[in-house]
């Protein structure tokens, strides 16, 4: 995968980009990060890239050009990419490149969404800093607006790490362990289920007998319950979206009745 940051601090990518788990992804070739500085394509001899809004208003807004520019610049054939039409089947590998533009406004950051763009070949993110965008960018050359959470903050450059990490640690050969980016919290669909490691007893809290049996489907068994019980605590929204089996509604309805006689 390529990824490619459109940025006026670039500078804050470069330890990002070479430390811990993406560091050694980039090391290994299994991903080419990329911070770009935006205002480098600015056609003005001071690099202006934002301007007062048509109509009036408070704030800056970023103006289309340099934008344009840099993300043709990524592009093989110099050609902008064309924003995917309502109800079009999302990119996959080997398409064109996903144009992220990272903003309050855009969709809500899932897993599900993650796991999406982890199949894309290249990802180019936007990361703005002033009142807004210019309309035209939005409209015709990003294909996706993501939002991290409902708040705000001064530049998208944390949100689109944020993204990244989650995006490349579900590439083939990150983890060291494959199976760890399955079982995490939003991958099931669920919270995840405790963990617990040596030693068996700390200050007089044990780790439950069940971990410690070796019997895998009993362990199975007790980390989806926990799971489902967590999700149940937590974020019961989760469970509305979820195909129960007959023993997990059973559990609910046990979790339910618990919950009742505490009361």
């Amino acid at each position: 995968m390529r990824i490619d940051v459109l940025t006026l601090f670039p500078e804050l990518f470069a330890p990002f980009f070479h430390t811990s788990i993406l560091g050694k992804a980039h090391e290994r070739g299994l991903v080419a990060m990329h911070a770009v500085n935006f205002r480098d394509f600015s056609a003005n001899k001071h690099q202006i890239v934002d301007d007062y809004p048509y109509g009036g208003g408070g704030g800056m807004v970023l103006k289309p050009e340099p934008i344009f520019a840099a993300v043709e610049s990524l592009l093989p054939n110099r050609e902008a990419p064309q924003p995917e039409a309502s109800g079009e089947e999302p990119q996959t590998a080997g398409s064109r490149p996903r144009v992220i533009l990272m903003c309050p406004q855009g969709e809500r950051y899932s897993q599900a969404k993650a796991e999406e763009l982890a199949q894309a070949e290249h990802l180019i993110f936007i990361c703005g800093h002033y009142e807004g965008y210019d309309e035209r960018i939005r409209e015709n050359l990003v294909t996706d607006e993501i939002s991290i959470g409902d708040y705000v903050l001064t530049g998208g450059e944390i949100p689109a790490m944020a993204v990244i990490d989650s995006v490349v640690r579900l590439l083939p050969g990150v983890l060291g362990n494959e199976r760890s980016a399955v079982t995490d919290s939003y991958s099931t669909g669920l919270l995840e289920y405790p963990h617990y490691t040596r030693p068996p007893e700390f200050r007089g809290w044990k780790v439950p007998d069940v971990l410690l049996s070796g019997h895998h489907e009993n362990i199975e068994r007790w980390r989806r319950r926990q799971s489902l019980y967590r999700t149940w605590q937590r974020r019961p929204d989760l469970i509305d979206e979820q195909s129960l089996t007959l023993e997990e509604r059973k559990w609910l309805g046990e979790f339910e009745r618990e919950r009742a006689e505490e009361v």
